[in-house]
């Protein structure tokens, strides 16, 4: 992603960088509980594609972390529908699981995480991928320091969550 920079006038600005097949991918969520209304981000880096046995590893960790009945509301993507997810549901009752409808991001709050994050890594060129996982973990956990950059990811989709 690139953003807008200052420049000598008549220069355009210039990022260099080397093309590598190297990658973070990383899940996330956002999480608000039901009676005081707090606000937490969750997030697990993986150096390959997310498939449904990284899903259920997000799903295993976040039910460490949250008490009672946790409902995860995500888009509907294959990773999601499969037989590993399924499986975890049936195991662990306090876990419900709800899609949004298809082509909807403006109605996922992690969405709006990820443009924070995207802004503050734009026009950033990290030398490797453990330096570009450096930044990354820091402006997560920048994000997820700040209560109000949160609620305002929540309020941004309309959702009825405070």
């Amino acid at each position: 992603m690139l953003i807008k920079t200052w420049a000598p006038r008549g220069r355009t600005p210039v990022v260099r960088h080397r093309y590598r097949r190297d990658r973070i991918s990383v899940i996330s969520g956002l999480s608000v509980s039901p009676v005081r209304h707090r606000v937490g981000l969750y997030y697990r880096f993986h150096r390959t594609n997310i498939d449904g046995l990284a899903v259920c590893d997000f799903l295993r960790h976040l039910l460490r972390h949250l008490r009672g009945h946790v409902t995860v509301i995500w888009d509907n993507a294959s990773i999601h529908r499969g037989e590993p997810v399924r499986e975890m549901c049936r195991r662990f009752a306090r876990l419900h699981l709800v899609a949004l409808p298809p082509y909807a991001p403006e109605l996922n709050p992690d969405e709006g995480v990820w443009s924070l994050a995207k802004a503050s890594l734009a026009n950033g060129r990290p030398d490797d991928i453990a330096e570009l996982d450096l930044h990354l973990d820091e402006t997560l956990e920048l994000i997820r320091r700040s209560p109000s950059k949160l609620r305002s990811c929540v309020h941004r989709t309309g959702l009825p969550l405070f």
